[in-house]
């Protein structure tokens, strides 16, 4: 790199206090840290993986058991504050990931991860950062020659790794980006434990709300309702007609697809979390390709029957259907749709519990039409579905806000370092 591509490496966006402190520095790792060496031995630790957008994960818990085996005493010894990179690719960090360990203490990292400390003077946050926006793999696309080994892992070697060059402002100025950004983290975090406890407080009712398998009536039920006596159980087949969507074979040709003018074809990807479709559909159906589809109009309730099996969703627009999706055209009783949408989630979730690991893996329509359905009056539905309704509402409120501050940050982010390819290998 010629000094004139070096120069420039200022920041659009820099705190008052550093706006005259001169250029940043490109620094590589091989200058600002020391490898992580040592073997884990005799000790007993935790022998851990790692995890794209997750981080540091228990092999047990990411395999379903402990695979260091005979190799555990060859393993690195990773102490909270050191950095560990897995060759792994994935679709978040195709040239692999980096981590800093945090709350761990120590730990049991595989040898084939290249691991390190940083030297005084740099910034933990500040370089987590750096790795967070994949500074590092847009620098070592270039020593990828080809796909992952029989491992793998990327054909990376540590020389490579750590000739990485890392953009660097003065030590006080990594601190106070460092603090700007870890104070979002901390925001983001907290978001994200009030959504997940919402998501667990709406479980626990459901669970509350509707008959346990076997039961005829709920543990809890609203108190004009509590003498209406027990909820009446039939098959799925007898109080709904269901049927697959379609989509003309083989999937992917392009004359089944009009991106300008097609219609919405909502498949598995289209179905959100929130008994609703995501706002636009990944792909729209030509003329043609409706013709072997399935026509539904808005405020029809479907189901997912493949990938994320269970996700359920009453359409907010029209739209053609997959075969990978059941829909419901009428019901034979009195049955508020939104009502019977928790029941099918409901359902489905019970159906998990039982599935090994918590994952079904399959399910038919066929099989579906046995299924065993409790239905109170349509009053008590009415006000059960406004009541699980009004917590769907939060948790999209909530779900909102936390894209809203990852948005902010990602952006916050772009501004607070100097643009990626200044600094691009």
């Amino acid at each position: 790199m010629t000094s004139s591509e070096k120069r420039g490496l200022v920041p659009k966006l820099r705190f008052p206090e550093f706006r005259e402190a001169g250029e940043w520095e490109l620094i590589t790792l091989q200058q600002a840290s020391v490898p992580v060496t040592e073997r884990v031995g005799q000790r007993k630790l935790t022998p851990v993986s790692i995890s794209a957008g997750i981080g540091f994960v228990p092999q047990a818990e990411k395999f379903g058991r402990d695979i260091s085996g005979n190799q555990y005493q060859l393993y690195t010894l990773v102490s909270d504050g050191d950095f560990v990179y897995n060759k792994g690719n994935s679709l978040k960090f195709p040239q692999g990931c980096v981590y800093l360990l945090q709350g761990w203490g120590q730990v049991a990292a595989p040898n084939v991860f290249i691991c390190f400390r940083l030297k005084d003077g740099y910034s933990n946050v500040f370089f987590q950062n750096c790795f967070e926006q994949n500074l590092h793999g847009k620098q070592l696309k270039k020593h990828i020659t080809s796909g992952a080994r029989s491992n793998g892992l990327l054909n990376i070697s540590k020389e490579n790794f750590f000739s990485v060059e890392i953009p660097t402002p003065s030590p006080p100025e990594q601190q106070k980006i460092a603090d700007c950004l870890a104070s979002l983290d901390e925001l983001i975090t907290l978001e994200a434990q009030q959504l997940d406890t919402l998501k667990t407080h709406k479980k626990g009712l459901m669970q509350q709300l509707f008959p346990a398998e076997g039961e005829t009536l709920p543990k809890l039920r609203f108190p004009e309702f509590r003498d209406a006596g027990e909820w009446h159980a039939d098959t799925l087949v007898r109080i709904a007609k269901f049927r697959r969507g379609s989509f003309p074979q083989p999937y992917g040709l392009p004359e089944w697809y009009d991106d300008e003018n097609g219609v919405p074809f909502v498949q598995v990807f289209d179905v959100d979390e929130n008994l609703r479709l995501k706002p636009k559909t990944k792909n729209k159906i030509s003329k043609l390709g409706a013709e072997q589809s399935v026509f539904i109009a808005k405020g029809t309730l479907i189901v997912t029957l493949q990938g994320s099996i269970g996700r359920v969703a009453i359409t907010q627009y029209d739209a053609y259907i997959d075969r990978t999706l059941l829909i419901f055209e009428e019901f034979f009783k009195p049955t508020e749709r939104l009502f019977f949408a928790y029941v099918i989630q409901n359902l489905f979730e019970i159906e998990k519990e039982k599935a090994p690991g918590g994952i079904i893996k399959t399910i038919t329509k066929d099989s579906l039409s046995d299924f065993v359905v409790r239905l109170p009056s349509p009053g008590e539905q009415q006000k059960i579905a406004n009541f699980l309704a009004s917590l769907d509402d939060l948790i999209t409120a909530k779900t909102q806000k936390l894209a809203a501050l990852k948005t902010h940050k990602k952006g916050l982010m772009q501004q607070l370092f100097p643009v990626l390819g200044e600094v691009a290998a």
